[in-house]
């Protein structure tokens, strides 16, 4: 059982004052000082402040586009590129599809993809377009699967890309898998649970972990994993304080929607957000224990609809928005590292 701590005061000798002894307190983590993890700025985005873009990764480059700015009427259409090892942003060609937001990306085979979504007039979408670095250029492939959509999570496993959940005017539970090669698409196992849209995912030793969504409005609590090999989803533990042992008890601040995701050493990151609020606590995932560690407070404004990715094992955040304020800036996240708020400044 979870029982709260009582403290009593100790009595003293009659003769002797009464001593007031202060009460010690297990330790919370709602006083995130003596939390491990550094957010250091990063390059800044070089194209207009925006949330609710995507994101591909093809040879240790990232290419981010499309998104809103600080009304949804307002949709882009550019793409840009971002290496480590040139540490500057390139505008490359623009997203052929049109402007939109709330879609998916996805990189197979040295080839980026992009699509669903909601268009410059808020239609929902279900066309899928495929980036060649080596021609700078977008052709259209097959439709997307499914019904088109806004805000569900695409991710690749085994060569393979998967598009899951969303929203249609309905949430949704399926799950579509993409053959680049056929440029077909083949319903697969649908997730556990709650329809939902706007979750979050990350890839680990080919084992794809969907974690939380909104459905009606909340954030869920449940995180599940799918192994492709055997078409299934299984779930893990909750993401709350659920269970009568101590290994959930901070769980707390786990779930949300539209949070960036991105994977360092063979862990799972979770940051930045809704759930309510907006919501900045940094959480870790272990595969091996199925276990969350927090880690330092993003120390970025708080922000939902950025973007996550990984470059060279190193985590990122880019982009987002607060209300109807975008943002163009980028954090890293050095997970071993002691907090440095002179890496903000």
């Amino acid at each position: 059982m979870k029982n709260v701590l009582v403290y009593s005061l100790a009595l003293v000798i009659a003769t002797a004052p009464l001593l007031i002894i202060p009460a010690c307190s297990k330790s919370s983590n709602d006083s995130t000082s003596d939390l491990v993890g550094n957010w250091a700025i990063s390059d800044f985005f070089d194209g207009p402040a925006r949330s609710e873009a995507v994101s591909f990764i093809i040879n240790d480059t990232v290419f981010v586009g499309t998104g809103f700015t600080n009304t949804n009427t307002r949709r882009f259409e550019d793409f840009w590129k971002y290496s480590l090892d040139k540490r500057y942003w390139t505008q490359i060609a623009d997203f052929k599809g049109g402007k939109r937001s709330s879609a998916i990306g996805f990189a197979v085979n040295g080839k980026g993809y992009v699509g669903t979504g909601y268009d410059f007039d808020a239609n929902y979408k279900k066309d899928m377009w495929q980036y060649s670095p080596d021609s700078n250029g977008w052709a259209p492939r097959n439709d997307f699967g499914g019904t088109a959509r806004a805000d569900a999570v695409a991710f690749v496993v085994g060569g393979n890309a998967y598009v899951a959940t969303g929203y249609d005017d309905s949430y949704l539970k399926d799950v579509w898998q993409y053959n680049a090669a056929a440029d077909s698409w083949t319903q697969k196992a649908g997730i556990l649970g709650a329809k939902r849209s706007k979750a979050q995912v990350f890839v680990i030793n080919d084992k794809a972990y969907l974690i939380s969504g909104e459905s009606n409005g909340a954030a869920l609590t449940d995180m599940q994993v799918y192994d492709q090999n055997s078409d299934s989803w299984t779930n893990l533990r909750k993401i709350t304080n659920s269970s009568d042992e101590s290994y959930d008890d901070e769980y707390t601040t786990i779930a949300r929607f539209n949070g960036a995701t991105f994977v360092i050493d063979g862990k799972g990151y979770l940051v930045t957000g809704e759930s309510g609020s907006l919501n900045t606590r940094t959480w870790e995932y272990d595969p091996a224990t199925d276990t969350w560690d927090e880690k330092t407070t993003f120390s970025g404004a708080a922000r939902t609809g950025a973007i996550g990715f990984t470059l060279k094992n190193r985590g990122f955040v880019v982009s987002g928005r607060s209300g109807t304020a975008p943002f163009d800036n980028m954090y890293e996240l050095q997970p071993g590292v002691e907090d440095d708020d002179n890496d903000n400044l």
